[in-house]
């Protein structure tokens, strides 16, 4: 099964699994897009760290039982982020013929990702067409490789749940999905004979922007005109934050997420409700974790714009869990010295924001490319 799967199926579960919880969107497209069903699910310390499995049937039975409850397709789409997932661009010669791309693509993909290839599962997309000083037709193609051994652990869990997975994405590619309403973000897409033919060359540029998911764990992508140009995962994130002041103060994780959610970046300390040392413990944790948020931010910009051909960063939009903390996307975007905004998917509307926030990426995963 490669990356970047779609299906034939009109009901999709788009699966977001994370450190703390299970997000799973299920999403009916029949000529208009409808969410049809969700769930979240926690789950328990040590099952999943960083974006990998660490205990298959221990995540098998949490889906299950999330599955079960909420009535879900068992038609499945995956989504990755972790360590163990490169996405690079690469430049080429416009080939037409498919095969022999693919040919050009393995060659130079073997440069460009650090991972064996006979250990990975390799996919791509042609993504845009430009002409060359030479004047002759060049493509920009986005290569996404994933270890294999990391695949198939995430299978095993979803199949011992009684799970079908259809696909599997990289979840970065699910969020420039999910934020498709956004004019801002997406543009129409040419076919790939179409970029080929180097149809709409000499238009302006698209410009490109960085989509930032506060999470468990922080999962960053630039985009531009519907495509993903870059992506990175960050492992620090809220969870990290909810561990630090859980052994500063002495309190369960669960307990931390709810100190930290009411503490927020906002409200002066004194005027919080509840105890004085755990209020500001909880600032505390917070002041810190934005300015290393900001910092990893910062870094991968820095890292993208280093790049050949990066297109200029219009600005940032947030989503994720992160959002919902009161102040943190603001400080963000004072840190980063650029403008930020929150998102949320149109089809989310109807629920309460924490929710909508949530599933956001399991929304964006489930929707066809």
């Amino acid at each position: 099964m490669g990356l970047f799967s779609s299906s034939s199926s009109k009901s999709i579960v788009g699966l977001d699994v994370g450190t703390d919880s299970i997000a799973a969107t299920e999403v009916r497209a029949n000529g208009t897009v409808e969410v049809v069903g969700q769930g979240i699910a926690p789950l328990e310390p040590g099952v999943f760290r960083e974006g990998e499995v660490v205990d298959i049937e221990a995540l098998s039975a949490a889906l299950k039982k999330l599955f079960s409850s909420n009535k879900l397709s068992q038609n499945v789409r995956l989504g990755i982020a972790n360590q163990r997932l490169a996405v690079r661009v690469l430049r080429l010669p416009a080939i037409a013929d498919e095969e022999q791309l693919e040919t050009a693509i393995r060659f130079q993909a073997q440069d460009n990702i650090p991972m064996p290839l006979e250990q990975a599962v390799l996919d791509w997309q042609v993504i845009g067409a430009s002409q060359a000083a030479s004047g002759e037709g060049q493509i920009d193609v986005v290569a996404a490789a994933a270890r294999r051994d990391m695949i198939d652990q995430m299978l095993a869990a979803m199949r011992g749940a009684g799970l079908r997975p259809v696909g599997i994405d990289v979840a970065a590619f699910g969020l420039v999905r999910a934020l498709a309403h956004d004019p801002q973000l997406t543009a129409a897409v040419p076919s790939y004979e179409e970029r080929i033919a180097g149809e709409g060359e000499g238009q302006p540029q698209a410009p490109a922007w960085l989509l930032c998911h506060l999470g468990d764990v922080t999962n960053l992508a630039v985009a531009q005109a519907g495509n993903c140009l870059f992506t990175r995962m960050a492992s620090f994130g809220l969870e990290g934050m909810a561990q630090r002041l859980a052994e500063r103060r002495g309190l369960t994780l669960e307990h931390a997420r709810q100190w930290l959610a009411h503490v927020g970046l906002v409200a002066p300390v004194e005027q919080i409700e509840g105890d004085p040392e755990h209020v500001a413990g909880a600032r505390a944790v917070l002041e810190e974790g934005v300015a290393r948020l900001a910092d990893e931010i910062r870094v991968s910009v820095e890292y993208y714009n280093a790049q050949e051909g990066a297109v200029p960063l219009q600005g940032a939009v947030a989503t994720g869990p992160g959002t919902t903390l009161p102040g943190l996307v603001q400080r963000l975007q004072e840190s980063l010295g650029y403008p930020f905004t929150s998102s949320r998917p149109a089809a989310l509307g109807h629920l309460d924001d924490v929710t909508a926030a949530r599933l956001t990426l399991s929304f964006g995963l489930a929707l066809e490319r």
